[in-house]
């Protein structure tokens, strides 16, 4: 998997909370918030350069987890706090595949 693959799901996952988050605040507050449409073009711009299959993935693992992708720092998964394997975090640096946490199951990216 290219790395920019990996980086568009993050940015996908950012984006997709911040929507959850003023689509909730707007049904709080009673008002109209600014910018929900450029949420929703950003998102469906982001899906229509993503491989369906990680969205899929995505979509599975976000009706479990608030945040289905995570940091990776220390041989740990930063969602679970689970240690991996030394290979796993190895191979995972080089951001080639798409790598899930063996505890949890959450999509992993490397951050240094």
């Amino acid at each position: 998997m290219p790395k920019s693959q990996l980086e568009l799901l993050v940015l996908y996952q950012d984006v997709d909370i911040m929507l959850k988050e003023a689509v909730e605040e707007e049904k709080n507050m009673g008002f109209h918030v600014e910018g929900i449409d450029q949420l929703y073009k950003a998102l469906d711009d982001i899906k229509g350069k993503l491989d369906q299959r990680f969205i899929r993935t995505y979509d599975r693992l976000k009706t479990k987890f608030k945040r289905p992708i995570v940091p990776m720092q220390d041989d740990t998964c930063l969602g679970c706090f689970a240690k991996l394997p030394t290979s796993f975090t190895t191979r995972a640096r080089k951001g080639l595949d798409l790598y899930t946490c063996e505890n949890c199951g959450r999509i992993l990216y490397w951050v240094e």
